[in-house]
């Protein structure tokens, strides 16, 4: 099977190997001529960087590139990646890598041109309406792993460096006016991000899954995406110059994703403090987090997973489906609790006022409250 594609859902994506050589057509698509590329600290010396910023360069559009992108991007990063903008007489910007990088690429484009406080566009409401829409400058974006999604998602999430909260940033526009998925950017990622951001897409299409909110199209999305994921992820794992399997996680990773828009739940409404007081890996963080937030919203999901289990190969039901997620964790060495990854019980508090604040709780099928958010803080920790 050659896995190649032209897709205008949900928006244009230009999928297959090699299609990195497309980006200068890529860039006439969006309408800039001089773009910034902005990707994170990690990848700005590694070969698949110089060879996008030679295409750039080779094309006449420069190779203007901000790599001051932290793990967890905050607004220190983007004032600076806006400044660059702006002393470069940049017109749009090619957001490129993981989550990091993909999401503060998003953010300069939109902040460019604004003038209130970042936070000012938190996803609250019709906050997004605050944003002056003719302002946000054309993105396009070029993912080097396989697990946020962020290069088909419509919001960014940025840690506030003061308060050391998480907040998602959300305006339709920033949706990447056109994506180039290339599975061969992904071969070099080493096992552990291969694992954690392939278990974040996992993560995406099981909240979205369990979701309560009405849209059978997302539904029918996030199922494929966990088959997706649960097919692919050992061979990439396995293999990591398994160009079949790393386009496969590569769809899921979209897939997850454009799910999402149906809801997320307890799992993200952890793992967003989490990160942002502990600097953890988002991804391990939901992985390590899925198990309890499973359990937790047991009699409100197992019907669902009862059916959905045959379709993923996967014997007993519900129950069949929490032991394999185990059992899946176990095979990529992630660790079963969260002090494991250096979070500590003291702050526990922090943690449960910023899980309550989170908008992902809003998609979990059980109601959340900082009583039974501590409890599956403390199962997790």
């Amino acid at each position: 099977m050659t896995l190649v594609g032209n897709w205008s859902y949900p928006t244009a994506v230009k999928f297959g190997a090699g299609r990195i050589k497309e980006l200068a057509e890529a860039c006439a698509q969006a309408g800039m001529t001089r773009p910034l590329l902005v990707t994170d600290k990690g990848l700005a010396d590694l070969p698949i960087t110089k060879q996008t910023l030679d295409i750039m360069e080779a094309a006449g559009l420069g190779r203007g590139m901000f790599s001051e992108v932290d793990p967890n991007p905050s607004e220190i990063n983007l004032h600076a990646g806006v400044a660059a903008y702006k002393a470069g007489d940049h017109d749009g910007v090619i957001a490129f890598g993981g989550g990091s990088g993909l999401d503060l690429g998003k953010m300069v484009a939109f902040y460019a041109g604004q003038t209130r406080p970042i936070w000012d566009f938190e996803d609250i409401g019709d906050w997004w309406t605050r944003a002056d829409a003719d302002a946000i400058a054309p993105i396009i974006a070029v993912p080097t792993t396989a697990g946020t999604g962020s290069e088909v998602g419509r919001a960014s999430v940025l840690t506030n460096s003061e308060t050391h909260e998480k907040k998602i940033i959300f305006h339709p526009k920033v949706l990447p006016a056109v994506v180039i998925c290339d599975p061969e950017l992904t071969v070099g990622m080493p096992k552990f991000i291969t694992a954690g951001t392939g278990l974040d897409a996992f993560a995406h299409c099981v909240e979205a899954f369990s979701s309560p909110h009405y849209h059978p199209m997302s539904q029918g999305i996030a199922l494929e995406g966990m088959r997706l994921v649960i097919d692919n992820l050992p061979r990439a794992y396995a293999d990591g110059t398994d160009i079949e399997a790393r386009a496969h996680m590569m769809s899921a990773a979209a897939m997850g994703a454009t799910a999402f828009q149906k809801g997320l739940g307890a799992i993200h409404a952890m793992s967003h403090p989490i990160g942002a007081i502990f600097n953890t890996h988002h991804g391990t963080t939901n992985a390590v987090c899925m198990p309890a937030v499973l359990e937790f919203n047991a009699s409100a999901i197992a019907d669902r997973f009862d059916r959905a289990a045959g379709y993923l190969g996967i014997e007993g039901g519900f129950k069949g489906f929490q032991s394999f997620v185990q059992e899946f964790n176990d095979s990529f060495a992630i660790p079963h609790k969260l002090s494991d990854m250096g979070v500590s019980s003291d702050r526990l508090d922090d943690l449960v006022a910023g899980a309550i604040k989170d908008p992902s709780c809003g998609g979990n099928p059980i109601e959340l409250t900082e009583s039974n958010l501590r409890q599956l803080f403390q199962a997790s920790i």
